[in-house]
């Protein structure tokens, strides 16, 4: 899919990406404040919980590449537009399910259309953000995860409280389909590419498969994903586990995903000073291991500082770990080989961010279930920080934003 050399659309079509990307978002983050529920109802282990916070990554893990394609020879509206229909069913059907079974595979039609809202946004957004904003743009791109785990957990913890997790799911569904008309609306229409443009597509991807740019990024970005995830994917049961009632579990765990949110929308504004790809990248990997340590290795529950002090440390984990996602998201067009293809780029990095996404909770799950509470989830959090680091380090520094942005060229 060719980038244009100039932005299309209206001025804000870039905003109506981003709301679905939110909306997209909040049908992986309507879990967390629900697991109590759904374990009485259904019987889950604390495994299968942690399971069911990462499936919706599946799809994504596995077909990344393969909605590039999809993207190349339809267009990546159509893609995006199918996307929120798919996480409405998803959602709809999961909101009957019986028993863990038929919920875990209404989460994966769910990750289905994720993955298309989310291989297919940043290349909408490359095309409509006017010149001068697509920094800012991708920052709110990279903020969208953010935002969505702050409105899920809040409205979640609340609604919950009143209503069922079946009411909830159904809920959720009828705002998965809500940015479609927007959409239609106000984003360009795309020039399906037919068998040509397909055969085009699979010689772009083949070309970006075969560069090594977009793999370590990735792979960065898999480091950053995994330990994000399953902190904040488990945070409301680890706050309740500690002991902590009512709406507090997911009113909290709601303003450090939110925090995140903060980070990238703030390391946008950096980005565009100019500011190289390592200063950014490593000192978040940094400063998430740090923080997580005293967070989870710390017994808080026996000191006067209480839940607080690891409120804190969880929270500053989640700002820095902000700077990932906008720094690497920004990276596209840099990271996708002379000849290759954005969205196949996009893709692939995606996978593998799902691939992080998805193993994150369960690992977590896994660690807390052998050790008998959630002390050892620093063992994962500095693991894969310390990975991230070490891969980020491999980064090109040629990939900096200049302080006058130029207008987005074409990937072709």
């Amino acid at each position: 899919m060719t980038l244009r050399p100039h932005p299309t659309g209206t001025t804000r079509s870039w905003v109506v990406v981003v709301a679905a990307g939110v909306a997209a978002g909040l049908q992986v983050w309507k879990v967390p404040p629900a697991v109590p529920f759904l374990r009485h109802d259904l019987s889950l282990s604390l495994v299968q919980a942690g399971t069911l916070l990462g499936i919706v990554q599946l799809a994504g893990m596995l077909g990344g590449l393969a909605v590039s394609l999809l993207a190349e020879t339809v267009g990546e509206r159509r893609c995006l537009s199918g996307g929120l229909v798919l996480l409405c069913l998803g959602s709809a059907a999961g909101g009957f399910a019986w028993s863990a079974t038929p919920l875990l595979v209404s989460r994966a039609v769910e990750g289905a259309g994720f993955i298309l809202v989310a291989v297919t946004g940043p290349g909408l957004i490359r095309r409509t953000a006017p010149p001068g904003r697509l920094t800012t743009a991708m920052g709110f791109w990279g903020a969208y995860q953010g935002i969505s785990t702050f409105a899920g957990l809040v409205v979640g913890a609340l609604v919950l409280q009143v209503v069922s997790w079946r009411v909830w799911w159904w809920g959720m569904a009828v705002l998965a389909l809500a940015p479609l008309p927007w959409v239609l609306a106000r984003v360009p229409r795309d020039a399906a590419g037919g068998v040509r443009g397909a055969a085009d597509g699979l010689t772009r991807i083949g070309r970006t498969v075969r560069a090594s740019a977009p793999w370590t990024a990735g792979l960065v970005f898999a480091c950053y994903t995994l330990p994000w995830m399953a902190v904040v994917g488990f945070l409301p049961t680890i706050y309740r586990d500690g002991g902590m009632t009512g709406g507090w579990p997911g009113v909290l765990s709601a303003v450090v995903g939110a925090a995140n949110a903060v980070g990238s929308i703030g390391t946008a504004a950096l980005m565009r000073r100019g500011l190289p790809t390592r200063l950014l990248i490593v000192p978040a990997f940094v400063v998430m291991a740090v923080t997580s340590v005293p967070a989870f290795a710390v017994d808080w529950n026996g000191l006067p500082a209480g839940s607080a002090g690891q409120f804190v440390c969880v929270t500053v984990f989640s700002l820095t770990g902000g700077a990932i996602p906008a720094t690497l998201l920004r990276m596209i067009g840099e990271l996708t080989p002379a000849g290759g293809s954005a969205p196949a780029t996009m893709g692939l990095i995606q996978q593998l961010f799902n691939a992080g996404g998805f193993l994150g909770p369960t690992v977590a799950a896994w660690l807390a279930t052998r050790t008998g509470d959630w002390h050892s989830t620093w063992w994962l959090t500095c693991s894969c920080t310390a990975a991230g680091i070490a891969l980020s380090l491999r980064l090109r520094s040629r990939a900096r934003v200049p302080v006058r942005e130029a207008t987005p060229a074409s990937s072709r």
